[in-house]
């Protein structure tokens, strides 16, 4: 579902294979622009047909020099379409307008000291010297006709260049990192000063927006949605129903993959307070009997996807002509599964993880949204804050979460577990403070000594990480009287358990959830 109508201003995020391009596209929604990234190899044309107010160059991690560097459709500088670059974007449009981008062997990496030395929309009421993020080999040796310098730092004699009459900045440094501390206020001044975009990208407007387009999309038929129990479904569900009324029937499938608690606050939530018809399917056995020996975490996600696919296909079948459904997809889970820029990292089952087959059209309201966006929608629909406050559980659930194969005793033990953990992290105040924290079971035995006696059981890991939208994220670094409660509360309380490990990787290199 196209998410940019004319109402909105939109900046195309152009990729060029960064690490920081979500991040680029983020910051550009702070500031209450929409956002969206496509790749460096469409057409100057497609662009220009989607009508953006402006367009930023990514950085990314090759040198203009070497073979195969990717590039852009030069047409898109006489475009009139106002473009910043960023690192490789800057070098790029430099080189390709005619300047010249040296391998001088001398980069810059990290926090770097830079002065501004001309008067710079980009810069318009901000100290003359800044503090930036660099990362960088080549630099930019000369600019091109029409260009000045504006900026410069020790390894970069051109820190920032622009050719205003023609709206083309360039900044070699990284105004989308926190470590660019005045970074915000760069891309802010681009966005409002150069290119002339409205801040209305707000909750109350994306709200306005979708509920326009669902209600174009469905034509007044019938949709059900399958919720899960986490955040995105709900507030899925909730968008939905401000724009389907009666004509939307949720649908609750309890796989036996859930956590503690999770459908009993579903159906109070929704049945209850927003009335809406809710189909609680009792499918625990056959998710589990679908699992039984499955080891491969991708053929776990998979099966999981089309078995939900199945389940809504015999509901609908049972409510006739529902041929729409709403599923709580996230931009991230299209960047994660694999797109024509990025690489897979997992399937998601509500992306990659769907059968080639389905008797769907899918509704996917928040389909480019990020995680602190949909709480905002949330929010702003009316949903419980225990509901927009949760922290992100999988969509397969506790299978996830269990490596190695999913077997009833297991998921009862990690059910448990996880609870404890989620009440201590409560408990410790914590919760709101964390992206994720959740317990982990290694399908493998340890030995250890309870009572006296030799056991042999299962270990459980902690997994706790900060994020901002879990395209990276860092490992909490948790008090010691909160790892003491946990590590005692899940031996003691948790048969079958006799170890408690904790997880310290971030993400890169590992990924939040285990599988």
């Amino acid at each position: 579902m196209q998410l940019t109508p004319p109402a909105f201003d939109t900046v195309l995020v152009v990729d060029f294979g960064a690490q920081y391009a979500q991040l680029i596209a983020r910051r550009v929604r702070e500031a209450h622009v929409y956002s969206e990234i496509v790749p460096h190899t469409m057409p100057a044309a497609e662009m220009a047909a989607r009508r953006p107010a402006a367009i930023i160059f990514s950085g990314g991690p090759k040198s203009v020099h070497v073979p195969g560097a990717p590039d852009i459709d030069p047409e898109v500088y006489d475009a009139g379409i106002p473009v910043l670059g960023i690192c490789y974007g800057a070098q790029l449009l430099a080189q390709q307008l005619g300047g010249e981008v040296a391998r001088t062997g001398r980069g810059e990496y990290g926090r770097t000291a830079m002065e501004v030395t001309a008067a710079s929309a980009l810069f318009a009421d901000l100290p003359l010297s800044q503090d930036v993020w660099m990362s960088h080999g080549d630099s930019i040796a000369a600019v091109p006709a029409g260009f000045r310098v504006v900026a410069s730092s020790a390894e970069a004699p051109v820190a920032a260049l622009e050719d205003p009459d023609r709206r083309i900045y360039g900044v070699q440094f990284h105004p989308e990192v926190a470590h660019t501390a005045r970074g915000q206020e760069v891309l802010k001044h681009f966005l409002y000063d150069v290119a002339g975009c409205r801040p209305s990208w707000t909750r109350t407007s994306i709200i306005e927006q979708q509920v326009d387009a669902v209600r174009a999309q469905l034509g007044g038929e019938k949709v059900i949605c399958g919720l899960s129990g986490g955040v995105d479904s709900a507030v899925a569900a909730a968008l939905v129903h401000k724009a389907a009324g009666d004509k939307l029937t949720c649908v609750f499938v309890d796989t036996g993959l859930m956590r503690q608690g999770e459908a009993e606050q579903v159906e109070d939530t929704f049945r209850r307070q927003f009335q809406v018809d809710l189909v609680h399917v009792k499918a625990a056995d056959r998710f589990v009997d679908a699992l039984n020996d499955v080891i491969d975490p991708e053929r776990k996600r998979k099966i999981i996807g089309e078995t939900f696919i199945r389940v809504f296909e015999e509901v609908a079948r049972d409510l006739k002509d529902a041929r729409f459904l709403v599923q709580g997809t996230l931009y991230p889970d299209i960047i994660e599964s694999g797109t024509k820029d990025a690489a897979r990292i997992k399937s998601h089952h509500n992306v990659g993880g769907l059968p080639e087959e389905m008797d769907f059209d899918l509704v996917e309201p928040l389909r480019n949204l990020f995680k602190d966006e949909v709480r905002a929608v949330g929010e702003e629909l009316g949903l419980p804050e225990e509901i927009v406050w949760r922290q992100p559980f999988p969509g397969p659930g506790l299978a996830v979460r269990i490596v190695g194969t999913v077997t009833p005793e297991r998921l009862e033990i990690l059910r448990a577990a996880d609870a404890i953990v989620l009440q201590e992290m409560r408990r410790a105040g914590l919760e709101r403070e964390l992206w994720q924290s959740f317990a982990v079971l290694v399908a493998a035995r340890t030995v250890g000594v309870m009572g006296d006696e030799r056991t042999y059981a299962y270990p459980i890991v902690i997994r706790a990480v900060t994020s901002d939208d879990a395209m990276t994220a860092d490992w909490a670094r948790l008090p010691y009287d909160v790892l003491e409660r946990l590590s005692t509360r899940i031996i003691n309380e948790v048969p079958g358990v006799n170890r408690v490990a904790l997880d310290i990787t971030s993400k890169p290199p590992g990924t939040i959830e285990w599988e």
